[in-house]
C-alpha cells in the first residue's frame, strides 16, 4: 500500500520543505552523495516520495538547495555574532569558528569526492557559495577587528579576503584533504587561526589565544 502522509504534513509548507532540507544536509553529509536518495529521504523524513516531489523535482534540486540555506546560515550567524554587544571580538570570531567546525562535523573527504565526480553542478554550486560567503564573512570580522584596533590595517583588506578565499578553495578540495589526512573542520580551523594570526595586530593576537582550547 502507498504510504499517505498526515494532512498536517502537507499543509505546512514552509515548516516542511525547511525539515526536508535540514534531514537532507545531514543524511549528505553522513552518508555521502551516492547513497543520498529520494527513496532514503522520504524514509527518513516519514514521508511519502510524492510529497517531496510536490517540494523538489529531484535529489539535486533539494541537495542545491541545501547549499542555498547552508549560506544563508553562515551569514545570519555571523551577523548575530559581530551584532553581540555582549561579545568581545576574539569571542565572536571563536564562536564562528565553532560554528562552522560543527556544521562541518560530519562532512567526510569522500562525500566532496563523490560531488566532484558524480555531481559536478552541485561542486561547482559550493565552490560558488564559498566564492560569495567567505569574502562576505571574513570581510565583515576584519572590518569589525580594524575599528577596534585588533586587525592590522596595514594590509588591504581586500587583497587579505582573497588570500584567504583562495587557500580554504585550495585546501578544501578533496585530493588535498586526502592527503593530509584531515577532516574539513581540521582543515577551515587551522586556517583561520593561521590567517587572523596574521591579520591581528599584538593585543588582538593576545586576546584571540587567550580563548584557545586548552
Amino acid at each position: 500500500m502507498a504510504k499517505v502522509d498526515p494532512p498536517l504534513a502537507v499543509a505546512a509548507a514552509p515548516d516542511l520543505r525547511a525539515r526536508i532540507l535540514r534531514q537532507a544536509r545531514v543524511f549528505l553529509f553522513t552518508h555521502g552523495y551516492a547513497r543520498c536518495t529520494m527513496d532514503d529521504l522520504a524514509a527518513e523524513l516519514g514521508l511519502s516520495k510524492k510529497t517531496l516531489y510536490v517540494h523538489f523535482a529531484g535529489k539535486d534540486e533539494i541537495l542545491a538547495a541545501v547549499v542555498d540555506d547552508l549560506a544563508v546560515e553562515i551569514r545570519a550567524e555571523a551577523e548575530a555574532l559581530l551584532a553581540n554587544p555582549d561579545l568581545n571580538f576574539a569571542e565572536k570570531l571563536r564562536g564562528f569558528v565553532a560554528g562552522m567546525a560543527r556544521r562541518m562535523a560530519a562532512v567526510q573527504p569522500q562525500t566532496l569526492r563523490e560531488l566532484q565526480r558524480f555531481a559536478p553542478a552541485l561542486y561547482r554550486r559550493i565552490e560558488e557559495m564559498r566564492a560569495r560567503t567567505l569574502p562576505y564573512v571574513f570581510g565583515r570580522f576584519v572590518a569589525a577587528g580594524q575599528q577596534e584596533g585588533l586587525v592590522r590595517t596595514d594590509l588591504p583588506p581586500g587583497f587579505a579576503i582573497e588570500y584567504f578565499l583562495h587557500a580554504m578553495q585550495g585546501l578544501l578540495q578533496p585530493a588535498v584533504l586526502e592527503r593530509l589526512q584531515l577532516a574539513p573542520p581540521a582543515v577551515l580551523g587551522a586556517g583561520i587561526d593561521l590567517f587572523f594570526g596574521g591579520l591581528l595586530t599584538p593585543a588582538g593576537r593576545k586576546q584571540y589565544e587567550k580563548l584557545a582550547p586548552r
